[in-house]
């Protein structure tokens, strides 16, 4: 098996177990911080799935962003920042944004999980192996960004199962 269809292995049963993690979430469960220092299930679905399109798009192919180019900012009620995924934000800020209905959160995720699929799927070996200078991190291979993007979505994946089983109760997945 190759690496990319190792991480697209990782990637698909995360993305099963988010799926069915959300399929009878409500709105306002989905926005629902369970207290002052924890995330919601759509912010941390916003998150990951930002993470996912920053690294296929602008560091692995230097194209527009879907973010930017499907208008997805502006149904999150954010600027086009391409580096504004979430990460470094305060505990005040998750609270103060307003998250979008799910249809528009479910619709960016299905859309960059989609995209994600077909780049993923197009790697070759020599492909994997192509160095990104990505300033301030270290120079690496995509192979290299693709495991930590991998482990990434992976966590926050388990988190948003987490929440799941928290609102709605065990036996879900």
């Amino acid at each position: 098996m190759s690496a990319t269809e190792t991480a697209m292995t990782a990637l698909e049963r995360n993305w099963g177990m988010v799926d069915r993690a959300l399929e009878d979430v409500d709105d306002a469960m989905l926005g629902d911080q369970p207290n002052d220092d924890s995330n919601s299930m759509g912010w941390l679905l916003f998150h990951m799935t930002r993470i996912v399109d920053r690294f296929v798009h602008t560091w692995c192919q230097e194209t527009a962003q879907l973010w930017v180019k499907n208008g997805w900012s502006e149904k999150f009620g954010l600027d086009g920042d391409v580096n504004n995924t979430g990460q470094g934000w305060t505990k005040e800020q998750v609270a103060a944004w307003q998250l979008p209905p799910k249809e528009s959160v479910l619709g960016y995720y299905a859309d960059v999980k989609s995209a994600a699929t077909e780049y993923l799927g197009s790697l070759s070996a020599s492909d994997v192996e192509r160095q990104l200078n990505i300033p301030p991190r270290p120079p690496a291979s995509i192979g290299s960004f693709l495991g930590v993007m991998v482990y990434d979505n992976c966590v926050h994946g388990g988190q948003i199962a987490y929440l799941r089983g928290y609102y709605k109760g065990m036996g879900w997945f």
